[in-house]
C-alpha cells in the first residue's frame, strides 16, 4: 500500500510507517465523527450495513488493480470469523457510546485497550508485570475513574460502554495477534468489513422495522430505531464513512508491517487531538477541566507501557496494541 501512495524519492520505511499510522488515525478519526453525525437520524446496523457495502466494495476494487483478489484468501478463516465478531461487538458497543457522549472522551476512554492486554497478558501468556507496567496501568485506569465522574451529578454509566469496547478489544488482540503474520493488511481489512455486512444485514432483518425502538435514550435509539432510505448526502457521507474505515485499516496494518510497534504505536495517539478537534468543529464540544484531566491520565498510561516495552527492547503484547479496528 505505502508503494501506491509513496511514489518517486524512496522513504525510509520508519517515515512511511509513521505517516501511514497518521494518516490511518486520521480516517478512522473521521469515519468515528461521521457515524456519530448519523446517530440520531439512522439506527446503527443500517449506517454500518451501508458503510460496508462501500468499504467491500473499495477493497474488492484495491485487490483487482494491486494483488489480485487471490490475496484475499486465507487459510485460516475460523480465526478471521472469530475476530470479526470481536471487531462487531467493540465497534457496536463503542458506538452506541458515540451517540450519547462526546467523541474524544469516548475515543479517550477505549484508548486504556493497551493497559487491559498488559493486565490479560498475565494470566492468559504467563507474563510478569513490573512495576513500570504497573504504574502504568494504575494511572490508565485512573483515567477512567476520572472521566467516569463519580461524586458529581451522577455517574456516568454511558463512559462504561468504550471501557468494554477496550476490553474485548484487548481479548481479541491476545487471542489474534498471529494472524498478520500469515495473511496481508488488505486481506484482514475485507474480512473484517464482510463481517460487518453480513451481520448488520441479519440484525436489520430481525430488528429493521423499529418495533423495539420507542425509547429516548440516545443509544438505545440509535441501536433500534427502524431502518429508513437515506437521503442523497447522507449516502455520500457513509460512502466516505466506508473509504475511511478500509483506508485506515490498510494504512495502520501497512505501517506495523514496516516499522516496529514500539515506533510507530506512540502515533495512534494523534487520534486524541484530532477526535477533540472534530468534536468541537461538528458539535462545539470542548473536554472541561475534569475531561482534559482524565484524557491525559489515560494517555500517559498507554504511552509509558509503550515506552517501557521499548527500553526493554521487546515486543510489544500484541502486534497492533492500541485501538483502531472500526
Amino acid at each position: 500500500m505505502s508503494s501506491l501512495i509513496f511514489r518517486g524519492r524512496e522513504q525510509s520505511p520508519a517515515v512511511v510507517g509513521v505517516l501511514c499510522v497518521v494518516a490511518g488515525m486520521g480516517c478512522v478519526t473521521l469515519n468515528d465523527a461521521l457515524m456519530k453525525w448519523l446517530s440520531p437520524t439512522y439506527a446503527l446496523h443500517q449506517a454500518v450495513f451501508v458503510r460496508s457495502l462501500f468499504s467491500v466494495g473499495l477493497l474488492l476494487a484495491i485487490a483487482v488493480f494491486t494483488t489480485g483478489l487471490a490475496s484475499l484468501k486465507t487459510k485460516r478463516p475460523g480465526l478471521h470469523l472469530l475476530r470479526g465478531l470481536l471487531v462487531i461487538f467493540i465497534n457496536s458497543v463503542y458506538f452506541l457510546a458515540l451517540a450519547a457522549m462526546p467523541l474524544a472522551e469516548a475515543m479517550a476512554i477505549f484508548f486504556v485497550a493497551p493497559l487491559f492486554i498488559t493486565l490479560f497478558s498475565v494470566p492468559m501468556l504467563g507474563e510478569r508485570i513490573g512495576p513500570w507496567r504497573l504504574a502504568a496501568v494504575v494511572i490508565g485506569l485512573l483515567g477512567v475513574v476520572v472521566m467516569l465522574r463519580p461524586g458529581g451529578e451522577g455517574l456516568e454509566l454511558t463512559a462504561l460502554l468504550p471501557v468494554a469496547a477496550a476490553i474485548a478489544y484487548a481479548f481479541m488482540q491476545l487471542l489474534t495477534r498471529r494472524l498478520g503474520m500469515t495473511d496481508r493488511a488488505l486481506t484482514m481489512t475485507f474480512s473484517m468489513q464482510s463481517c460487518f455486512l453480513v451481520f448488520s444485514l441479519v440484525v436489520g432483518l430481525g430488528i429493521g422495522d423499529g418495533r423495539f425502538g420507542d425509547v429516548e435514550h440516545p443509544s438505545w435509539a440509535f441501536l433500534l430505531r427502524a431502518w429508513t432510505w437515506p437521503e442523497p448526502h447522507d449516502v455520500a457521507i457513509l460512502a466516505l464513512c466506508g473509504t475511511m474505515v478500509a483506508l485506515g485499516g490498510i494504512l495502520i496494518s501497512q505501517a506495523y508491517r514496516l516499522v516496529e510497534a514500539t515506533a510507530v504505536a506512540p502515533f495512534e495517539y494523534t487520534a486524541l487531538p484530532i477526535a477533540v478537534f472534530w468534536g468541537w468543529l461538528m458539535w462545539g464540544d470542548m473536554p472541561d477541566l475534569v475531561a482534559w484531566t482524565g484524557l491525559l491520565l489515560i494517555a500517559s498510561g498507554g504511552l509509558l507501557v509503550i515506552w517501557r516495552e521499548g527500553r526493554r527492547r521487546r515486543p510489544l503484547v500484541a502486534e497492533r496494541p492500541l485501538p483502531r479496528s472500526r
